[in-house]
């Protein structure tokens, strides 16, 4: 799927059509919204009554244990009555789902979290008081000023993860917070989570959810077309992480349908959503150190002969890992004897010259599609002697089956065949026989000890040189639990002989 901005009308093409309704709700009651009356005090008559003191007895003091402290707040759920310290007309939203995913968490993962309210007003937009935001509801968002949506951005930015859930899976919701998104972040798609994201694998395998409209039967989502969350990436985390559908952490679904919306199972529901804290609390490190960490850059003015190596611009979140070739040319220009300069260029393709860009690097997290000029200019890059160097930010299956696809595309009889051990990709600068892998493969394949290039062939040569598990996560040296990949050291060894022998051969 190309990678472009998410209109409403995508939603529906992708089968998450619902009841077409005015655009304030036509008058939609929410049930959840409906709070039960309040119970009559229950008053205890005079007979029952306790005795007072004998007088002038006076009360034995008690010794009161102390409160323990409140447990650290992990979301902070946004009171949308109040925009630029404003109080608005009265924006309708309820506490209950998000209370008792709370709980459902603390339970699953025995820890100590709670949820607090608080409005754009007076919260600080640092992540570290509140590392989550959530936001809900089944009416149109309130209009944000931009001083509040450049907070928005940089909360996001430093750290801090916006949760988003359609109440009763209302259209009117969705479509207004697709555009909220897109006014925050209009170089950012949103785009569905894969089914390898982590998010559905962290604390509970989720391969499916059931879900009903209105008070039809219930359904299953399609393995294969898994679009069940969307997601808007900064680095290689999910920084917006938004359910169009309702995810009914408090609903009783199977007694109590919402007439007029879609919504997944409540104990699905309840799995995904601490899937999500999960996921959240895992990432947070690496969400503050990614915000924190210097892009390296060479000097403007070279002292050396200089190679490029352009990294290629595609619709497929082509840069997920930005600190990680500047960390590995940085890593070369100090651990080589070559004199010569390396140095990172962004490029399209229609501005690609094999002459000044002997080398392509390419890498992302989803799939990404070629236009028939675009594979037409790819084409002529090869066959001019240009070399592509791919690898697959976080191990993403969806990217590695883009990235074969296109080159099946572009060269017809293409075999991407493993590299021998003996292959001198493995030797040219650092000995690379056995490696590590991030612990998550390593779990996975623990008995995987050498290292998986691939190429395809030309005359004996690598034209094509792709990783399926990712090196770039290793060249950024950040801390990124849910990376599938080599390990740092091996990483950086690994990428130094990939640029070494493709720019001198």
């Amino acid at each position: 799927m190309k990678n472009a901005f998410i209109s409403f009308a995508v939603l529906l093409a992708l089968g998450l059509a619902l009841p077409v309704l005015a655009e304030d709700g036509g008058g939609f009651q929410n049930p959840k919204a409906v709070i039960p009356p309040q119970a009559s005090q229950n008053r205890i008559s005079g007979g029952e009554s306790f005795p007072p003191l004998p007088l002038p007895a006076t009360p034995v003091r008690r010794t009161e244990r102390k409160r323990e402290p409140a447990p650290p707040a992990l979301i902070g759920k946004i009171n949308l009555n109040i925009i630029d310290g404003k109080q608005i007309s009265a924006y309708p939203s309820v506490t209950l789902d998000i209370e008792n995913l709370m709980n459902w968490t603390n339970a699953q993962l025995k820890l100590r979290y709670r949820y607090i309210e608080t409005d754009l007003s007076k919260f600080s937009f640092q992540p570290t008081e509140l590392p989550v935001l959530y936001i809900t509801g089944w009416t149109p968002l309130p209009e944000f000023s931009e001083a509040v949506k450049e907070k928005l951005r940089e909360y996001l930015m430093a750290g801090g993860t916006l949760i988003v859930h359609a109440n009763c899976g209302r259209p009117e919701f969705n479509e207004s917070f697709i555009k909220l998104q897109k006014e925050l972040f209009p170089d950012r798609p949103m785009g569905w989570l894969p089914p390898d994201h982590p998010v559905y694998s962290c604390l509970h395998r989720i391969e499916q959810m059931r879900f009903r409209e209105n008070d039809g039967p219930w359904m299953s989502t399609d393995k294969d077309q898994k679009h069940m969350l969307m997601g808007m990436n900064i680095g290689c985390r999910a920084a917006i992480i938004f359910s169009p559908v309702d995810v009914s952490w408090g609903w009783d679904a199977n007694k109590k349908p919402i007439i007029g919306g879609r919504l997944f199972d409540q104990g699905d529901s309840l799995k995904l959503g601490s899937n999500i804290l999960t996921y959240v609390l895992t990432n947070y490190e690496y969400a503050r150190v990614f915000e924190l960490t210097k892009i390296y850059h060479q000097a403007d003015l070279a002292t050396r002969d200089q190679l490029v190596v352009a990294q290629l611009m595609h619709n497929g979140d082509w840069d997920p890992t930005p600190h990680g070739l500047p960390n590995l040319l940085k890593f070369i220009d100090s651990n080589s004897t070559l004199n010569v300069q390396f140095k990172r260029q962004t490029v399209n393709l229609d501005d690609l010259d094999v002459y000044k860009n002997p080398l392509l690097y390419m890498t992302g997290l989803r799939a990404f599609a070629l236009t028939d000029k675009e594979q037409k200019r790819l084409s002529d890059y090869l066959h001019a002697g240009g070399v592509i160097f791919a690898e697959a930010a976080m191990g993403s299956e969806t990217f590695d089956k883009s990235f074969r696809s296109a080159i099946l595309k572009i060269i017809p009889d293409a075999k991407f065949e493993l590299l021998k051990p003996d292959h001198p990709i493995y030797s040219n600068v650092f000995k690379v026989g056995q490696v590590k892998y991030s612990p998550l493969v390593a779990s996975v394949e623990p008995n995987l000890r050498h290292p998986q290039l691939e190429a395809v062939m030309k005359d004996g040569v690598p034209v094509v040189i792709f990783s399926h598990w990712s090196l770039s996560n290793g060249w950024e040296q950040l801390p990124n639990a849910y990376a599938k990949g080599y390990s740092d050291e091996d990483s950086l060894k690994l990428g130094a002989n990939i640029l070494v022998y493709t720019l001198t051969h």
